[in-house]
């Protein structure tokens, strides 16, 4: 007895041609995907690496405001003391 052969319909052919189709557009979609999640990683790598250098940099300029304030109020007093001191005598 021979063997039947398989008959695939039109429409089993049409199916297949429009599953092939949107592999190929989902694939698309996804290397679209992971290339904007690169770049959104490199934006955020350079942010936080921004944030550090400002981290860095406010805390030098108050080092810098907390030595000035230290120097302005030793001033301050040494010139009220020696007011003082010249008032009495």
């Amino acid at each position: 007895m021979p063997r039947k052969k398989s008959v695939t319909s039109l429409a089993q052919q049409s199916v297949g041609i429009r599953l092939s189709s949107h592999e190929k557009l989902c694939a698309e979609r996804m290397d679209n995907l992971l290339a904007s999640i690169e770049r959104l990683e490199k934006k955020v790598d350079t942010l936080s690496d921004s944030v550090s250098k400002g981290k860095g940099i406010v805390a030098v300029l108050v080092f810098l405001g907390s030595i000035a304030a230290a120097l302005i109020g030793f001033f301050n007093y040494k010139w009220n003391f020696t007011t003082k001191v010249l008032l009495l005598i």
